[in-house]
């Protein structure tokens, strides 16, 4: 991780937003104690990208055997 002080953050502030989406995770320090972090986002999907993937997860699921709550409960307390 490289630490950079706020000063030099807001002087270089789109080079370091271009590197953190590259992947590297970069710390800006205030009075030298670590006060943020820039890194990539986790996930660049769209909302409707993800509910998508979501959809298509319960389309496959339909076809196993149906779950039941409460015997789940119970499983778990074994």
């Amino acid at each position: 991780m490289r630490k950079v002080g706020l000063f030099e953050a807001k002087q270089k502030l789109s080079e370091l937003v271009e590197r953190a989406s590259e992947g590297e995770k970069i710390g800006i320090t205030k009075h030298g104690k670590l006060a943020a972090m820039l890194v990539a986002p986790r996930s660049q999907l769209s909302a409707k990208e993800i509910f998508d993937q979501i959809e298509a997860i319960r389309k496959n699921a339909r076809g196993t055997k149906k779950l039941n709550i409460k015997a789940l409960i119970e499983e778990g307390r074994e």
